[in-house]
């Protein structure tokens, strides 16, 4: 508790959007509730907060603690730490936290390829080849900035976490439900959920939730959204349009579906579901309608990206996690040679 009383709220952003942040805000007077029941002592982009101050905190003095985005540096992994220890609390919230989300697909290529891209690519002025070391020493003295990590991770690859909240980002109303009830819990009128259960979201399937009409599926070909005309009842998925439904976690009432646009799976794997990539993959499978090697194989060619599909939101925290060049790669020893390379090649 604070001086006030009140229970103490932290958020904080690691890798990630933003997204997550704007989510919290838009759960609208909800936020006065918060305000209301919580003294907010940390929450670096709604207000000036110091990692000394949090440093300075007693341990678990901080009750509830939402850590948006994966750790992606140094910086992230201290503060995963850091907060850990101060809360009680500890809430992996949103896609990133919880899978890694769509920042995780860089776990698919090296640090060096990262920044290449990102320090020598046609949109950068970069003419002496710099990249950035996590020490460098200038006229001024020494500057200090967080180490960039070969491979992102996900918080529970850090650190224990109590509740995951999945969602890219977390839908406002789930947001409300949970911070409804976290209060009601504060004042002895409801229980908690089980440590390590998923809160804001649904057991089941987008699927479920979705109101199209689905029949017995039979893919022949699969076919980008853009490039037909879909009928507005029918399920995407047996028009060929490829469709996360079946092997996501439901919570969001299949808002994409009912917009007319395919489930890209942000609210992470349906319960029970081991690897997101190997469920989603089965469904598709298990409705092509040929027995033929080639046809199969020419019909699944019909997906342009089959990585950013069935791993889009969640390769972080799959079975796969990184691919062998990321995991195996010496960091900041990768990112010198890389540097060395271009300065002789400059002079």
């Amino acid at each position: 508790m604070s001086t006030n009383g009140k229970p103490k709220f932290a958020m904080y952003w690691a890798a990630a959007c933003g997204g997550c942040e704007i989510a919290v805000l838009n759960i609208h007077e909800k936020i006065l509730a918060v305000d209301a029941n919580f003294d907010v002592v940390f929450w670096p982009v709604a207000m000036d907060a110091k990692y000394k101050d949090v440093e300075a905190m007693p341990d678990g003095s901080i009750t509830l603690c939402l850590f948006n985005g994966a750790i992606r540096n140094s910086e992230n992994e201290h503060l995963a730490h850091l907060l850990r220890r101060k809360s009680q609390i500890l809430v992996a919230f949103g896609s990133c936290a919880c899978e890694g989300c769509i920042p995780a697909l860089a776990n698919l290529t090296t640090p060096a390829a990262i920044f290449e891209a990102v320090y020598h690519g046609p949109t950068t002025d970069n003419s002496t080849g710099i990249l950035p070391h996590p020490n460098v020493r200038v006229l001024e003295g020494d500057l200090h900035i967080p180490e960039f990590y070969p491979v992102m991770k996900t918080l529970d690859q850090v650190v224990p976490v109590d509740y995951y909240m999945p969602g890219c980002p977390p839908e406002p109303r789930q947001i409300g439900a949970v911070i409804d009830l976290v209060i009601e819990a504060l004042h002895g009128q409801a229980a908690l959920p089980p440590p390590q259960s998923v809160i804001g979201a649904g057991g089941s399937t987008v699927c479920d939730e979705c109101p199209r009409t689905r029949h017995e599926k039979k893919i022949r070909r699969f076919v980008r959204i853009q490039d037909i005309q879909p009928d507005p009842t029918l399920c995407l998925l047996e028009q060929g349009i490829m469709c996360s439904g079946p092997a996501t976690r439901s919570g969001c009432t299949a808002l994409c579906p009912q917009a007319g646009a395919p489930c890209v799976g942000c609210y992470g794997p349906a319960e029970g579901v081991l690897d997101y990539g190997a469920r989603l993959l089965t469904a598709v499978a298990s409705v092509i309608d040929s027995k033929d090697p080639q046809e199969i194989e020419a019909i699944l060619d019909g997906i342009p990206d089959p990585a950013g599909m069935f791993y889009r939101f969640n390769l972080a925290g799959s079975l796969l996690r990184a691919s062998k060049a990321a995991i195996n790669a010496k960091e900041w020893g990768v990112l010198r040679a890389e540097e060395e390379r271009h300065a002789a090649h400059h002079n």
